[in-house]
């Protein structure tokens, strides 16, 4: 992993400092605090029912789009149809 060194003031290094959790590097608590999180910062947030509940929630809209797009090339392909034997 590349490393960059940055200057920063004693206050802010003291501020760095106590925000830091045991174990944790400061290159870790600057990503906490900008808001760049690592998607396993997320593990256990869910409750198992509340994760099921989003899986299955995912599952069904994926299915419903997948149905709209099937009915929407269908379509498509219907007017192309038409339009290749004569209709308007």
């Amino acid at each position: 992993m590349a490393v960059k060194t940055i200057t920063v003031t004693r206050e802010a290094y003291e501020a760095l400092k106590l925000m830091k959790i045991p174990n944790e590097s400061f290159s870790r608590v600057l990503l906490r605090i900008s808001g760049k999180r690592r998607l396993s910062d997320f593990a256990g947030i869910l409750s198992k029912s509340a994760a099921d509940r989003m899986e299955s929630a995912m599952v069904e809209g994926k299915r419903r789009r997948n149905e709209a797009y099937g009915k929407r090339i269908k379509m498509v392909l219907e007017a192309f149809h038409s339009r290749q034997n004569g209709g308007s």
